[in-house]
């Protein structure tokens, strides 16, 4: 299947019938990860930035040189048969075209870029940050479906105002999914009301579970880094015990 064609029917597995069925995508970090979520099922993965940068030794947050974290995007894309969207942070500083070419060249589907600086711990200008992915839109021409992330809620105002006018800028940029990670279960009602694209709604350990996420809107739902750090405390309890 050629990039447009696979990006095409990626999206195409965030349209629901039953509100209760959103489309889980567990994050990986590997290709050993990669595959035992795909062997469970799975139709689709998502990698963790944080957890690949852990798995490479590197802390979260751009730290990860780029050459390894795509060198990491394609050996997990390669060892499976589903569809990969990839976390690329806020784009490792490269130009929208080598984004989108590198991302093709790992075989990624999809990917998810972040409007926060995590080096200022602030949120990036909304209309420079549309413009910005308004170019990697056009450099993609649909091979690629794009995750907006939103981080009002990890370092701006946390309202729902914020997030849906970041949403809108981004969706009239050329985003197909929008993100507003930590938004809180109570409230993502009002955000995917105002949002005309399918929403990404990140489970939290002791939050709702994914079909409970489903019913009150999001159509996707990932994990983050949280199987990688669930998995290695299962391994650490394993060897003390």
């Amino acid at each position: 299947m050629d990039a447009l064609k696979a990006a095409r029917s990626f999206l195409a597995m965030h349209d629901r019938t039953d509100l209760d069925d959103p489309l889980v995508i567990p994050n990986v970090w590997d290709a050993g990860s990669a595959r035992a979520c795909a062997g469970a099922g799975f139709p689709a993965l998502a990698t963790s930035s944080a957890a690949v940068a852990a798995s490479l030794g590197y802390e979260d947050g751009g730290d990860t040189p780029p050459d390894e974290m795509f060198a990491a995007i394609a050996r997990i894309a390669r060892s499976v048969d589903v569809p990969v969207t990839a976390d690329i942070e806020n784009g490792y500083g490269l130009a929208p075209q080598e984004i989108v070419e590198r991302l093709l060249e790992a075989g990624a589907v999809g990917c998810n870029l972040e409007d926060s600086d995590p080096l200022t711990g602030e949120v990036k200008d909304a209309q420079e940050h549309a413009n910005w992915l308004a170019e990697i839109s056009v450099a993609a021409g649909d091979r690629i479906v794009l995750n907006a992330r939103i981080d009002t809620f990890l370092y701006g105002d946390k309202s729902v105002e914020s997030a849906v006018r970041r949403a809108r800028l981004y969706i009239e940029a050329g985003a197909d999914v929008i993100f507003p990670i930590l938004a809180p279960a109570e409230i993502l009602p009002d955000i995917v009301v105002c949002v005309p694209r399918p929403v990404n709604a990140l489970w939290l350990p002791g939050g709702p579970p994914p079909k409970e996420l489903g019913t009150l809107g999001a159509a996707r739902v990932t994990f983050g880094g949280a199987l990688y750090h669930r998995a290695v405390d299962a391994a650490l309890d394993m060897i003390e015990r």
